[in-house]
């Protein structure tokens, strides 16, 4: 039996083992008809020609774990970013963990998916937000009918959310192989302010396949920064499916720090549902051996007077492979629109593999809309600078390509997380980088 017919013979006993009302019952339905009949995407998809499924496919992944996995705060510490003080909702192997989580219904709602989905308080607010701006491409359907549990964050009008909050998922590998599908539901409502951070980690090296589904809607004037970080063990694959709804004078900034993981996908979509939006795309991939980051994009700029701006920086060595293809369209309403897309890459390995297509499609006649990509080595006459004055040929490469990234970390908002990500990036590349942001 293949991974599609097993999740197809898996549905039916979910459904009836799950206790949800008629409207996320017939969502369900729906979505799973449709990766009935879509299946997992191939390469003959344009938007997946550069990445292919089949090697992480074939692995007989476990659906439901078949029992519940305790982990202690010491074990898994090193994986928070635990120097400030933040809320945090955790899950182990797909099930929440009350005792690593703290979580908050004082003034909002920072809980599950699993009580939104279920409990009658929260009906409204699922019948207007779920799977209301996730795409019926095959993959969030599928994570769609098997939607269960995940991050419910809801924050009301005028709230200034005074610390971050985090979302990690751990799967322990206790499983020969694990596919889970996490929901994450994050509605910030009108001139409200947060910050997430997300992390998927692995425990041990057994595989795991992750496909996940994230809705975030930003009403009027609300404010959110989400950032992710990806930096997972070798057998860990991750499809990252984030959506993206934007109302009148709002602003949704999302990083993406991709640095480790066999094969990890990134769909990121975002929707302007009004005028004076502001979207914000930024990402560092740092990667190696035959890893392989692909990054989709989508800036949908439907009323005018708004901006987005994109900058993905790539760094690639051994024989790894990077894909961005990044999409910004501009409907013919969407008058004076500002687009900026800049995708630049480093290759420091002959074998390496750079794929990118940033992409315009524009309607409207009066825009300002860039776009365009490099691909290249580090500077020559700026490594021999470098070496002239001292410092070791390992150390000036190091610092040239943190340089080659740094406008991407500049605009993180919590210091904390920008000292994580530049310890992450030294130990990437294999130095110690004696100071600190």
């Amino acid at each position: 039996m293949d991974l599609k017919e097993k999740l197809l013979s898996s549905f039916l006993v979910f459904e009836n083992q799950t206790d949800i009302d008629t409207y996320v019952h017939d969502v369900r339905n729906d979505a799973i008809k449709i990766f009935e009949e879509k299946g997992f995407p191939t390469k003959k998809e344009e938007a997946w020609k550069y990445t292919s499924l089949n090697k992480i496919l074939k692995e007989d992944y476990s659906v439901f774990p078949k029992q519940e996995n305790a982990l202690e705060y010491k074990d898994i510490k090193k994986y928070f970013i635990h120097d400030i003080d933040t809320y945090k909702i955790v899950f182990i192997d797909g099930k929440y963990s009350s005792h690593l989580s703290q979580t908050t219904h004082d003034g909002m709602d920072v809980c599950l998916m699993s009580s939104a989905l279920t409990k009658p308080k929260y009906r409204i607010l699922i019948e207007n937000y779920f799977n209301k701006a996730a795409t019926k491409d095959s993959l969030s359907s599928l994570n769609t009918a098997f939607s269960s549990e995940g991050a419910y964050i809801h924050i009301p009008k005028n709230k200034l959310v005074e610390k971050p909050i985090q979302i990690l998922h751990f799967s322990t590998g206790n499983e020969s192989a694990t596919m889970l599908q996490p929901r994450n539901l994050i509605v910030v409502d009108e001139n409200s302010h947060v910050q997430i951070i997300e992390r998927h980690q692995s425990l041990n090296e057994n595989p795991v396949l992750t496909n996940s589904v994230t809705e975030v809607f930003t009403n009027k004037r609300a404010i959110i920064d989400y950032y992710k970080i990806q930096n997972d063990s070798s057998n860990a694959s991750l499809i990252d499916n984030t959506f993206i709804k934007q109302k009148k004078e709002s602003v949704a900034s999302v990083h993406t720090f991709s640095f480790g993981g066999k094969l990890t996908r990134n769909n990121l979509n975002f929707f302007q549902e009004g005028e004076r939006i502001d979207s914000i795309l930024k990402g560092v991939t740092i990667i190696g051996e035959k890893q392989h980051v692909d990054h989709n994009t989508l800036v949908h700029h439907i009323e005018p007077n708004c901006e987005s701006h994109q900058d993905y920086k790539g760094i690639f060595g051994e024989n790894s492979t990077g894909v961005f293809n990044g999409k910004v369209i501009v409907e013919k309403e969407a008058q004076k629109t500002n687009a900026f897309q800049a995708n630049n890459n480093i290759l420091i390995s002959d074998k390496a593999t750079i794929n990118t297509k940033p992409q315009l499609e524009i309607f409207a006649d009066d825009v300002k809309c860039s776009h365009g990509c490099t691909i290249g080595q580090l500077d020559e006459s700026a490594m021999f600078y470098m070496r002239s004055r001292g410092i070791p040929e390992k150390e000036a490469k190091a610092l040239l390509m943190y340089a080659f990234s740094n406008n991407v970390l500049s605009s993180v908002k919590i210091p904390e997380m920008k000292q994580r990500i530049t310890k992450i990036i030294a130990n990437k590349l294999g130095v110690n980088i004696g100071f600190d942001l």
